[in-house]
């Protein structure tokens, strides 16, 4: 009985620990800030070197790169309508554009 009791009073206490977050950049801006302190952070919300220096004056933060931002955005990759097909509709195909004399 007292484990039962433990074991709900422990479960009742997972919600409240909070999520954590694993990723330190975000990848979706170039440039990220790192703030000091007693809880330093990386705060990537800045499209520029410029934008993120002036927002850094008077605070105790430096501006970076954001090492994990993509210039380009992925593109799906593209099939052939060959590979599309079933196998044996890829027979039929073939049969139908090379008929056989």
């Amino acid at each position: 009985m007292r484990r039962a009791v433990l074991m709900l009073a422990l479960t009742g206490m997972l919600p409240a620990s909070g999520s954590a977050h694993a990723q330190t950049y975000d990848p979706s801006y170039p440039v990220c800030m790192q703030i000091y302190g007693p809880v330093g952070y990386f705060d990537c919300r800045y499209g520029s070197l410029a934008q993120c220096r002036y927002l850094t004056v008077g605070r105790s933060a430096s501006c970076v790169v954001n090492p994990y931002f993509s210039k380009k955005k992925p593109t799906p990759s593209r099939r052939s309508s060959a590979q599309l097909l079933a196998p044996d509709d890829q027979n039929s195909s073939a049969a139908a554009r090379h008929p056989v004399a």
